[in-house]
């Protein structure tokens, strides 16, 4: 475990289709090419999950219930320019990468999806990862609902930038949660969604 730190490309605040368009055009699509993503295409994912929207550097991409913020991105990257294999925490407030192993763990992420084999050909698996207490801890019970509603705010931005980006993002809500949570190294967290993403065939 290195816990290196990778600056991010900035992202970009303008794109080339319009919302409805992308909205028309999102499809789940299984087949990806085996080129790799760039690592600015990595950059904008990320930030349209959790990304910092405002100059006071306390809003995200994604609404939040009270800004208590309880998700984690994990990015688990195969084939991503100018980054070695491995697992990577986002960091928001400074749009950078966390390195937390190099282990390339394709292949136990589709032993954990129960061998879903485009998992193991996406070029970065993004794993939403919740901290249920930092939520709960305001609305007692009733916070667990409203992670869960957040994971899927964050899972549709995601999927939408997919799309502007031509990149395709499968959502992945089948799996081992012991043997993703052991992997991850996440603890008292809870891993709650997948997302595969690569060049769509």
């Amino acid at each position: 475990m290195s816990n290196k730190k990778i600056k991010l490309p900035a992202p970009k605040k303008e794109g080339n289709k319009s919302l409805e368009e992308i909205i028309y055009s999102r499809r789940t699509r299984r087949e990806f090419k085996t080129n790799q993503i760039k690592t600015k295409e990595l950059s904008q994912l990320l930030w349209a999950g959790q990304g910092i929207t405002d100059p006071g550097m306390t809003k995200r991409a994604a609404p939040s219930a009270g800004a208590t913020y309880p998700f984690e991105l994990y990015s688990c990257v195969h084939d991503v320019e100018n980054l070695s294999d491995g697992i990577y925490k986002y960091v928001p407030n400074q749009n950078e990468l966390k390195n937390i192993s190099d282990e390339d763990i394709k292949r136990e992420l589709k032993s954990i999806t129960f061998d879903q084999s485009f998992v193991s050909k996406a070029a970065v698996n993004i794993v939403l990862v919740a901290d249920y207490r930092k939520t709960t801890d305001v609305y007692d019970d009733r916070g667990v609902r409203y992670v869960n509603i957040e994971a899927g705010h964050i899972a549709q931005n995601i999927c939408l930038q997919s799309e502007s980006l031509s990149l395709e993002a499968v959502l992945v809500g089948s799996f081992d949660d012991e043997k993703l949570t052991k992997l991850l190294n996440l603890k008292d967290k809870k891993p709650l969604y997948i997302l595969s993403i690569g060049k769509i065939k």
